[in-house]
């Protein structure tokens, strides 16, 4: 397939072409076409940039605290005036409206943000005369060489996510994007490099399954941070842990969203239909189930069902547009599958997104909103990771949490109501690594750290915050003893204090 445009790997300062013969197609969702021909790394040409990535560690780890930080400072005003190109990019790779991709530039610039108080965020502690003429020191240092492999569904965000704390941490980072969508990781290359971050500290490996296991092997590669689907969360766990590897892998997610019967309905709508249909479902902290109590379940599936009239869906670059395509023809075909499981199953399709139309061949789905869905359903049980939102009818608050702490995801959770008490409970007792109250997307600040419970994460440590810094560098403790030149009896020079 002829395209014009080709896309090579980032090594040393500069895009290269790959030299393993293997190409993928990038696609414009909006459109259906092909957009670009992307190489594909071999095992030979990942272990090459870690032996670059080897060498610049050593000078990288040098430089002091400062410099690191005024590089980060330069990224984030070069990130800031070009983020509506670099949403450019990620709209015409990934499809999501440029409002969405505006907003994920937003909450990357965070992370490059917290990454600028680095002299801060590596202060070590200090023990004097732990015991007689002891002290003792806890320091942390970097790793050395580690990698991300990062998803599809934010191809700016989670690379910053990784390699904003590691490289400002002291490592060289090896990044491993999605092959679906692999531009806005080169164009962050390139920013950082006019920021003056040394080549050789970023390198952009572009890949399938060949790269992914490769870096998995690598006995230099010391640490992989990943984001991705279950399955995948714990092969990458399972084999970079068995490898020897610190390994961070967040998984899947089946979010909910409780709904108390005091909950203010249109407040509840309004958040379901953003959180279920932002970025056509497509993200790990996007509420795929509504968990509705008693007797507000009517009103609200009413209120969510007149709202997806005013849903406008078309390609990215419409700036009216509220939904984009899915990511594939054959993603928009699985989460499509779903709707007529659903009916299958015994749920009510109250709305089905197939029977919209749309002109061309665009990888595009309507809105789709399912009611009297069960636990036992597959369309509950799996991570549909689309535009396909689910009411489950539960009698009571017991009940709700019953059915959010059975799932096997943990990945976000929110709660809508207007009892205090009912809320400081469900924060308590919710077996979910982040809570919302009345904030159907509980995504952290940069400073707080992102993780789920459960199978939505494998590994001890959450990603980027306070735990993305303690990831990224390993803790040395210190126990030293000098003579007292007032004591000693071995001549130092020093003039004795009687």
């Amino acid at each position: 397939m002829a395209v014009s445009q080709h896309i090579g790997h980032w090594i040393d300062g500069k895009e290269v072409a790959g030299t393993s013969g293997r190409k993928s197609i990038v696609w414009d969702p909006a459109t259906g076409k092909a957009q670009a021909e992307l190489d594909l790394a071999s095992a030979e040409e990942l272990d090459a940039a870690v032996a670059l990535a080897q060498r610049s560690f050593v000078s990288w780890r040098e430089t002091s605290l400062s410099r690191r930080s005024e590089i980060f400072f330069r990224f984030r005003e070069l990130l800031d005036a070009n983020k509506r190109e670099l949403a450019a990019v990620l709209t015409s790779e990934h499809g999501k409206v440029l409002s969405d991709a505006l907003g994920e530039v937003s909450r990357g610039l965070e992370n490059v943000e917290y990454a600028c108080g680095i002299p801060q965020l590596l202060k070590g502690e200090f023990s004097e005369q732990a015991a007689t003429g002891v002290d003792v020191c806890s320091i942390r240092q970097p790793i050395g060489v580690v990698a991300g492999i990062t998803p599809f569904n934010f191809p700016a965000m989670v690379p910053i996510w990784m390699l904003a704390n590691a490289i400002a941490c002291g490592n060289t980072f090896i990044l491993k994007p999605s092959e679906r969508d692999p531009s806005s990781s080169m164009f962050l290359a390139r920013l950082l490099q006019r920021a003056g971050l040394p080549d050789g500290v970023l390198s952009v490996v572009h890949g399938d399954k060949v790269a992914v296991d490769a870096i998995l092997h690598h006995p230099a590669i010391g640490a992989v941070s990943f984001v991705g689907s279950t399955p995948i969360a714990r092969y990458i766990y399972e084999t970079g842990t068995a490898n020897g590897k610190r390994v961070q892998a967040l998984g899947g997610a089946k979010n909910h969203m409780l709904v108390l019967p005091d909950a203010d309905v249109n407040m509840a709508a309004d958040a379901a239909i953003s959180a279920g249909f932002g970025s056509a479902g497509e993200r790990c902290m996007a509420i795929s189930v509504v968990v509705a109590v008693g007797e507000v379940a009517e009103p609200l599936v009413a209120a969510i069902s007149a709202r997806l009239d005013r849903i406008k869906v078309g390609p990215g670059t419409d700036l009216d547009a509220e939904m984009g395509p899915l990511i594939t023809r054959e993603h928009r075909d699985r989460v499509a599958s779903y709707i007529g499981l659903a009916n299958a199953e015994g749920a009510t399709v109250v709305r089905d997104g197939r029977q919209q139309k749309f002109e061309g061949d665009g990888f595009f789905l309507g809105a789709s909103l399912l009611d009297h869905v069960t636990p036992d359903m597959q369309v509950y049980r799996d991570e549909i990771f689309g535009p396909v939102l689910a009411v489950l009818r539960v009698p009571d608050y017991e009940s709700g949490l019953n059915v959010i702490n059975q799932n096997e995801f943990a990945n976000g959770v929110a709660i809508f109501t207007r009892d205090g008490g009912a809320a400081r409970r469900f924060q308590r007792d919710a077996n979910v690594g982040m809570v919302g109250i009345n904030v159907a997307i509980p995504v952290p600040v940069a400073y707080h750290s992102f993780g789920g419970w459960k199978a939505s994460l494998f590994g001890d440590v959450h990603m980027y915050g306070p735990e993305g810094v303690r990831f990224f560098t390993r803790a040395k403790v210190i126990t030293s003893r000098w003579p007292d030149p007032a004591t000693s009896k071995i001549d130092l020079g020093f003039p004795r204090n009687r």
